[in-house]
């Protein structure tokens, strides 16, 4: 007989594959303010708010497993092309965000406006991923 599904509380981190390490870990630190807490040749781990993790993986440093700090590894993986991130912001600071990335010379690419009441700005970071920051309002449950 089949139990319950096992309950999962957020997701802890997500990542991204970038061309340069150093550029990515400035523009994401000086746009969103993360903080570095772990980086070497192949990655680059930020603090994201709220317990979350925002993992930069440098181009073809993941095509290998891994070794982990207790003998075990870390299956290989990747990803290319554009790839899409969206940050949750309070619903007051919008107007705050398209302000910032004016300020950054940030061009933001798309403004959209949600049918459950949330809006969107959409811009690219240096490897032309899409990133967008939200007003709560875009999924009905958040």
């Amino acid at each position: 007989m089949k139990g319950a599904t096992p309950r999962v509380s957020q997701i802890l981190e997500t990542s991204l594959y970038v061309a340069d390490l150093d550029r990515s870990r400035t523009f994401y630190g000086r746009v969103f303010g993360f903080t570095a807490f772990m980086m070497d040749d192949r990655m680059c781990a930020m603090e994201v708010p709220g317990e979350q993790v925002l993992l930069l993986f440098r181009h073809g440093a993941t095509s290998q497993p891994a070794p982990g700090p207790d003998g075990g590894f870390i299956p290989p993986h990747h990803g290319c092309g554009s790839l899409h991130l969206a940050f949750a912001i309070p619903y007051g600071e919008l107007a705050t965000w398209q302000d910032h990335l004016t300020a950054e010379e940030i061009e933001v690419e798309s403004r959209l406006g949600w049918p459950h009441g949330g809006t969107s700005l959409y811009f690219r970071d240096p490897d032309g991923h899409s990133l967008e920051v939200a007003t709560p309002g875009l999924w009905p449950n958040r």
